[in-house]
């Protein structure tokens, strides 16, 4: 393809216009003053052909030089050893096989763990590499995704049959999630195949592959020499970045020694021994341990060699040891971080003077003398509670809570109600029920806890069903006026357009938050520090021991148990609690109804915690409708209250199950950390035409008393075939009323009318997760039953 003309140095030049007369009064104007006359960046980005291939041939050669140094600095002896995490994506991979063979060949065994862990340290002086082998264990969910957060390779071994099971694979839509580093596909046992159907068997696998991984190849591992085969490829491919890890400092645990404090036996000082990647590891700077939360650190100590490591230096040759413990850096307490995650807010703060004695005793008279006022629900403005009319009515003693208020209650009653109404349906269903739950080989009190689990899901799946079907409409209850039950609603002229404060009655939990005057301009200032300034302390490929202040005793436990020990440390402000929104998609492989302000399990690039979160549609505009349900079949935003983090970082959304496991409901990332985004819920109240007219028509069953039409009055109607009017004068004492509309109606036509509310988050966040049952699809079993493993 031909590229745009670009004039040379021979471009004909015209003279510039004189403006004659006007430019002489121009030039009087200007008093002598002259224009600065800026380069125009067009001349600096024309170059001639020879300079243009000069400049793209230097930009190669950096890019080549860059990769080339990554690649020399991974596993040498200046950086950090490479880390291969050996993934299991079968029951009946022949991973241990594998492993002895890495083991077996020309290269010198450093160090092997006897614990659960099953990793070892290799030294291959041919390829000059140092490698840190670190078993998963199958089925350990939360142990592959911190290992593959800090691996630079992943070894995924197969069967050479059937490739991965539903462990396997249920494991692969997690790790494809949460972001892949380089990896490499093992196939060993393949000597144990009849050799009449290696060929078909191989074929069969490598069709089965190409959903995961397209253009792939699949690396026998039988002998020593496909052994070295494979190593000289893990050290010599392209590495994958992962950005979440790349601008923050990481460290995968070889050692760990709990020292109590002298308070209690409970808590005390963790020291961490491994190798600092990813960035330089500042000792005032905050650490997160995944799946523990945040720490200080009191010091870094270099120097406190293991055996391993002096076997390391003696194979290559080296004497000189460090045997001295070297402190390299303390904690300094007025330049440390701190733990702090909250704003203690102040009730006095908004108080701008104090009031006198005089206006006191005023303020006391009048309450007194306006003793009797109309009650209204926590949260209600001064602007909403004025417009409420005190007609002597008795206002109903339950007040609207947020919690069953945000999920449309009046519909999800009507629809238990109506269940309730019908008897035979009631006696249908319960013979559905016996007859496709009755098996021989259940004991009766499970039996009964899955019944119960089957009513509850049913239940859910009709109020998805409703919301489908009829999205955000509610019946006017009977026994409260509308213009209380509806009290916090406000009618719009447009949802798009119409303004709406973010700053308006605000919840008292946005007092405990942190927010960014703007948050983009702070992320780009952040990211710009960590690539440009140094910053003091522990550089890449030291091997360190870390100090960790104020460490609960149960960190240690877990990792005597063998489950990995992964630190982060925390870029500045991502200890504090704020709003985060993620633009997330319902994954494929679960279709149970999920709803809104439902706990579930977040994995946000390297933390892990449980909310009960918001989901809103994901649109441009400043305002947001609220999604009773997390909808297969598009993107949604969903908004919790947790610590700042700053993007990309990947997000996985779990929904724990009553017997422990962990299903993946949701995939997707973080979108921004903003509290400003307004989340409306929207309530429809539907009337149906009585009497139709030319351009009117009475409407009934939206309202039942006269009074309610007189307060909703001012609200636009609009009907589902796309008319819009409004309330014309009330008829009568039951509700009916006069409407107007642009149009004739037709008798099957419905009269809707839109209220709006705004919504927060519900503040449950808890950073500790469970770890999740490990599970298996058994081959007897039905789809939906999992067993347990043993």
């Amino acid at each position: 393809m031909l590229g745009a003309h670009r004039p040379g140095p021979l471009k004909q030049q015209n003279k510039a216009h004189k403006g004659g007369k006007h430019r002489r009064t121009a030039q009087r104007r200007a008093g002598g003053r002259v224009s600065v006359k800026a380069l125009p960046h067009r001349r600096l980005r024309d170059l001639n052909r020879v300079d243009r291939r000069h400049q793209a041939l230097q930009l190669r050669r950096q890019r080549k030089e860059a990769v080339l140094a990554e690649k020399r600095s991974l596993g040498s002896r200046d950086g950090p050893p490479h880390l291969v995490v050996v993934v299991p994506l079968h029951a009946k991979a022949a991973a241990h096989d594998a492993l002895r063979l890495l083991q077996s060949q020309d290269s010198v065994v450093v160090h092997v763990d006897e614990g659960k862990t099953g990793s070892f340290a290799i030294l291959c002086p041919r390829l000059k590499q140092r490698w840190r082998f670190v078993t998963a264990q199958a089925g350990d969910l939360h142990a592959i995704m911190d290992l593959a957060k800090v691996a630079d390779s992943l070894l995924f071994v197969l069967d050479p049959v059937d490739g991965w099971d539903s462990t396997g694979e249920h494991c692969l839509s997690c790790l494809f999630a949460q972001g892949l580093p380089s990896y490499v596909l093992a196939v060993p046992g393949g000597t144990d195949v009849p050799p009449k159907k290696r060929i078909d068997a191989k074929k069969k696998l490598t069709k089965a592959i190409e959903k995961w991984f397209p253009e792939v190849k699949l690396f026998p591992l039988n002998t020593e020499q496909e052994s070295s085969v494979l190593l000289r490829h893990l050290a010599t491919q392209k590495q994958r970045h992962l950005a979440f890890r790349d601008r923050r400092a990481h460290l995968l645990a070889y050692a760990a020694e709990f020292v109590p404090s002298q308070e209690s036996d409970q808590v005390g000082t963790l020291k961490v021994s491994g190798f600092v990647r990813g960035q330089t590891l500042n000792v005032n700077s905050l650490v997160h341990i995944v799946g523990h939360g945040d720490f200080q650190m009191s010091q870094v100590v270099k120097g406190q060699k293991r055996s391993q490591d002096m076997e390391e230096d003696s194979a290559n040759g080296t004497d000189e040891m460090e045997e001295d413990v070297k402190i390299l850096m303390k904690a300094d307490t007025s330049k440390q971080e701190s733990l702090q995650s909250e704003v203690v807010p102040d009730p006095m703060e908004g108080e701008q003077t104090w009031p006198s004695e005089e206006e006191l005793q005023e303020a006391e008279a009048s309450q007194k003398e306006n003793k009797r006022v109309v009650k209204v629900p926590k949260g209600t403005s001064k602007y909403q509670a004025a417009w409420i009319v005190d007609d002597g009515e008795e206002g109903s003693e339950e007040e609207e809570d947020d919690e069953d208020d945000d999920f449309g209650d009046d519909m999800m009653e009507e629809a238990v109600s109506q269940g309730e109404s019908s008897g035979e349906e009631e006696e249908l269903a319960e013979e559905e029920c016996e007859t496709m739950t009755v098996s021989e080989c259940m004991r009766d009190d499970q039996y009964d806890e899955k019944v119960e689990e089957d009513e509850q899901m049913l239940e859910k799946y009709k109020q998805e069903r409703m919301d489908e079907m009829f999205p955000d409409e509610v019946d006017t209850p009977r026994d409260v006026p509308a213009r209380v039950r509806f009290q916090k609603y406000r009618g719009l002229k447009s949802f798009r357009t119409s303004p709406w404060d973010p700053k308006e009655n605000l919840p008292r939990d946005y007092a405990r938050i942190y927010q960014f005057q703007d948050f983009s301009r702070t992320r780009k200032h952040l990211f710009r520090q960590i690539e440009k300034e140094e910053t003091e302390g522990a550089s890449v490929g030291w091997y360190v021991t870390l100090h960790v202040c104020n460490v609960p005793v149960s960190v240690m436990e877990s990792f005597k148990e063998g489950r990995p020990l992964v630190l982060f440390s925390l870029l500045p402000h991502e200890q504090k609690m704020s709003v985060l929104n993620f633009l997330v998609r319902r994954h494929p492989s679960n279709s149970d109804p999920v709803r809104a302000k439902e706990e579930l399990i977040f994995h946000c690039g390297f933390r892990r915690f449980r909310a009960s979160p918001l989901f809103s549609q994901h649109t441009s505009a400043d305002k947001h409708k609220l999604e009773r349900f997390l909808r297969p079949d598009t993107a949604l935003v969903v908004t919790v209250y947790a610590p700042i983090t700053f993007p990309p970082a990947s997000v996985l959304v779990f929904k724990q199950r009553s017997n422990g496991m962990h299903d993946l409901i949701a995939t997707g990332s973080l979108l921004a950390v903003d509290p400003d985004r307004i989340i409306i819920k929207r309530l429809v109240l539907s009337g149906h035409p009585f009497k139709i007219f030319t351009k009117a028509a009475v409407v009934r069953y939206m309202f039942f008393n006269r009074e309610d039409v007189m307060w909703f009055k001012p609200v636009e109607l609009r009907t589902k075939w796309g008319r819009r009017g409004h309330i014309k004068e009330p008829l009568g004492t039951h509700g009916h009323m006069k409407c107007h509309f642009d149009g004739q109606l037709k008798s099957q036509d419905t009269v809707l009318l839109n209220l709006y509310k705004r919504v927060y988050p519900k503040w449950t966040y808890d950073p500790y997760v469970p770890e999740p049952v490990p599970w298996v699809r058994s081959e007897s079993a039905l789809p939906g039953q999992e067993v347990e493993m043993e």
